[in-house]
């Protein structure tokens, strides 16, 4: 029988919780998406935007999103454009972490691809400039981006019939949640901000 090591005898005997990996360190910088009737003072519209904003914003211990008041963002010692500069850094360093859910058609042709789970970041992921890079191999330089809801972000190639055919659910999600992002569609390219270009609804794309 082999004799086990001081070591080893030490970590087994070393409570189960000592043993753990630290937790997740809370993101303090994100820009979050939401109707434009919850805009506060710090919050600033996207391009060609009527009815989303941006808004500082700090992730909470039990997983939500608050946005911070202006007494939390004067401490924090910068202006809003810088604090969107480091939130869109913070954005590009959690989508390096991250792998997005490819959903074919019935031909095996991919139709879009989507990040989503219980998280409450996803539709900040929006304003990480290395998005349209990750995926024009996959869709081409311009992507269509829609985030009905704080938990999903979904990216498909401009000019998608797959949107088209998915703007009622889309419509759907975002009326029935209670933490809705925006009900806008966003056109990324590399190196430019979001811009606005249709709605679930109404305008044509």
């Amino acid at each position: 029988m082999k004799r086990r090591s001081a070591l080893s005898i030490l970590l087994s005997t070393l409570p189960l919780a000592a043993q753990q990996p630290a937790p997740r360190k809370l993101e303090t910088l994100l820009l979050l998406p939401e109707p434009r009737a919850l805009r506060g003072p710090l919050s600033i519209a996207p391009e060609e935007s009527r009815q989303t904003v941006l808004t500082p914003a700090k992730e909470t211990e039990d997983g939500g999103i608050k946005a911070y008041n202006e007494e939390e963002f004067a401490s924090l010692g910068f202006s809003v454009e810088t604090f969107a500069k480091r939130a869109a850094s913070a954005a590009d360093k959690r989508l390096t972490t991250l792998k997005p859910e490819i959903i074919r058609d019935d031909s095996g042709r991919v139709a879009y691809a989507v990040y989503r789970g219980e998280s409450s970041l996803f539709a900040s992921l929006l304003v990480a400039p290395s998005l349209p890079k990750i995926f024009e191999p996959m869709f081409g330089k311009e992507l269509w981006v829609a985030l009905p809801d704080r938990h999903a972000l979904y990216i498909f190639p401009a000019q998608s019939a797959a949107l088209q055919d998915f703007s009622a659910d889309l419509a759907e999600r975002f009326a029935a949640d209670a933490f809705a992002a925006s009900p806008e569609i966003f056109s990324l390219k590399a190196g430019e901000p979001p811009r606005v270009i249709a709605t679930f609804a109404g305008k044509e794309f």
